[in-house]
């Protein structure tokens, strides 16, 4: 006895392709938002680790000026930017910056949380107080 097979071939309609594409839009939709906030925080983050590390410099040279010599004193611009008298390694990039503006510099500020003028520089510091901050107006980070 012989059966006859059909021509048996395996393949999607029409309905579930479509189905498939519209669940993949669906998704799409909900998962580039979320990828756009993990962004922003991952820059908020780096800015914050910056300024802590840059923080941390500045605070220990001025401890170590009060052992040292007695006299407990920040350091000023040039000694903030000289590799090695602040800080051992090079100075991190701010990450609201952008490249053009000298992101891994350091310009003097006048009033705490203001940006500079001209916006170039990476950083803002206050050499009479110590305090430094991220040379930026975006969304309040100067702030920090």
């Amino acid at each position: 006895m012989r059966f006859n097979q059909a021509n048996n071939q395996g393949g999607f309609t029409l309905i579930e392709l479509v189905i498939i594409i519209v669940v993949l839009g669906i998704l799409a939709a909900v998962a580039i938002p979320k990828y756009q906030d993990i962004t922003g925080e991952a820059k908020e983050a780096a800015g914050r680790a910056a300024l802590g590390s840059i923080r941390s410099g500045i605070t220990i040279f001025y401890a170590n000026q009060a052992v040292t010599t007695g006299t407990a004193t920040w350091p000023n611009l040039s000694e903030l930017e000289t590799y090695g008298t602040v800080m051992a390694s090079a100075m991190p990039k701010n990450p609201y910056q952008a490249d053009a503006n000298a992101p891994d510099s350091i310009c003097t500020g006048v009033t705490k949380g203001v940006l500079v003028a001209g916006g170039r520089g990476g950083y803002a510091y206050l050499p009479a107080t110590g305090e430094v901050w991220l040379n930026t107006n975006t969304a309040g980070e100067n702030a920090w």
